[in-house]
């Protein structure tokens, strides 16, 4: 299928159906950049398949037991489970949304169920209070809460919000790739001890110095190019630099010895869905859930923004077509995760990478969901893509994302400084849901100030009232004598 600068429709037979369906030559897209989107999409984000058993795997549960009983953990038990609950979702979101957003375990999310959750109860019981989490956003969905919530925010607040992600998934490429990394005398430093040298380090900088090219050059596909070429120098470097890890983040780029593998998902419906409320008080159970609900409501919400808008497929009024469908696949998601005892699945920031490529419509999800199955299938060839060679289109990709503060009036300060608010934490606090919170609780406070409250959406003073508790969680806590 030809990728040419002005789309035209197929008119008959299954691609045309399919074109039809999809909105693909509406949205000016294509099929080549669809399919084109979708792998970048996967290769961005095919982390997870390889960091959600590292961090869910080895925690042992109240009762002395890791996820899916024992007391070994069984990575490639949790990898098969979470490779094919993404893939299912991310299909689901876009045969049913129609928007190439790709879903898998929520970062953050998988690491507070880990560590603040199971360590007090079963993880049948964890995954269960993620599966009641879930319920909730679904009924707030189809209440249509979730949604005027989603509408009642301001446009230059959403566009904040794009540019704080951007800046936020910016810090994740350098973090995750070792170009940026904690320091004893000032919080982060560059490299090691201020020095870039490594060889997994030469490989990220190469391949960001690629990936820039590509991208300023308008070359179709770059930043997919950028993954795969990044690739090959990484494996390239690890077999001339000699054997072991040599500094690699999380995987060692090497072609593995074997590549299909028999999956286990065994863990698929492990959970208990009210066993929570018998190992803990039904207060505290209720903190947990809020606290999940929160933080998967804003981070959805942040992303979808987002990514929606680099996308271009938020209206001028700034709202989002298919706002519903999209909301009620990421929350069915939610739950649909606690149930494969993968954590909460959530919508990726990472989509941004498939719609830096081109994809504009679910064709483009369609294609990540079914890698994500095969990866089932072949996690041996998704342990071959370090960090280092998929940072430097999340680097690329946060550039791409900030663009978008050209549309913020600074000379407002009314919305200016809640707006820095937002961009700015979310990558100093590492939370998307934390710089909406700041900026919301801003926003309403200097409005409520200057005696402007008629200009706040009900809803969001509701809205900023549950980041005020959500944000107050601690101090509650240890006022019910629950901490």
């Amino acid at each position: 299928m030809s990728d040419i600068t002005t789309p035209t429709s197929p008119s008959t037979g299954f691609a045309g159906r399919l074109d039809r369906y999809f909105h693909i030559s509406e949205r000016r897209s294509t099929f080549g950049r669809e399919i084109r989107g979708g792998l970048a999409t996967f290769f961005t984000m095919a982390y997870i398949v390889v960091l959600n058993p590292l961090i869910m795997g080895s925690v042992k549960d109240a009762d002395g037991q890791v996820l899916g009983d024992g007391t070994v953990a069984n990575f490639a038990m949790i990898a098969a489970a979470t490779a094919f609950t993404a893939g299912v979702l991310t299909i689901l979101m876009g045969v049913v949304a129609k928007v190439p957003f790709a879903l898998a375990a929520g970062l953050g999310l998988n690491a507070f169920v880990a560590f603040g959750i199971a360590s007090s109860m079963s993880w049948e019981d964890a995954m269960g209070l993620v599966v009641l989490e879930g319920i909730v956003i679904v009924i707030l969905v189809l209440t249509g809460f979730r949604t005027a919530v989603f509408h009642a925010i301001p446009n230059q607040m959403k566009t904040a919000i794009s540019v704080g992600i951007g800046l936020f998934i910016a810090l994740i490429g350098f973090v995750d790739s070792g170009f940026v990394r904690k320091a004893e005398g000032t919080p982060l430093e560059l490299g090691i001890g201020g020095s870039l040298t490594s060889w997994p380090l030469f490989v990220f900088i190469v391949g960001l110095l690629l990936t820039v090219v590509l991208v300023a050059r308008k070359v179709k596909g770059a930043i997919l190019i950028g993954i795969v070429g990044t690739t090959i120098i990484a494996i390239i470097v690890q077999a001339i630099a000699g054997a072991g890890k040599l500094g690699w983040s999380l995987v060692v780029p090497e072609l593995p010895e074997r590549i299909v593998g028999v999956p286990d998902l065994s863990l698929l419906g492990q959970f208990s869905l009210f066993g929570s409320f018998t190992k803990v008080s039904a207060v505290l159970a209720v903190l947990l859930v809020f606290t999940l609900l929160i933080t998967d409501f804003f981070d959805t919400m942040g992303t979808v923004v987002g990514v929606g808008r680099q996308a271009d497929l938020v209206d001028e009024d700034g709202t989002l077509p298919r706002t519903r469908e999209i909301l009620l696949v990421d929350s069915v998601a939610a739950a649909a995760g606690g149930a494969a005892s993968t954590s909460s699945n959530t919508t990726y920031i990472e989509s941004a990478a498939g719609v830096g490529e081109g994809a504009r419509t679910g064709f483009a999800s369609v294609v990540t969901g079914i890698l994500f199955l095969l990866a089932v299938f072949l996690s041996p060839l998704v342990d071959v893509v370090p960090y280092e060679a998929a940072a430097p289109a999340l680097v690329v990709v946060g550039f791409l994302m900030m663009t978008a503060i050209r549309d913020i009036d600074f000379t407002d300060y009314e919305i200016a400084i809640p707006a820095f608010l937002t961009i700015v934490l979310m990558p100093f606090t590492y939370s998307i849901s934390n710089g909406i919170g700041a900026g919301f609780i801003t926003y309403v406070l200097i409005k409520a100030i200057k005696g402007k409250t008629r200009e706040v959406h009900p809803l969001l003073w509701v809205v900023t009232a549950l980041f005020v508790i959500y944000f107050a969680i601690g101090p509650i806590k240890i006022l019910l004598g629950l901490s």
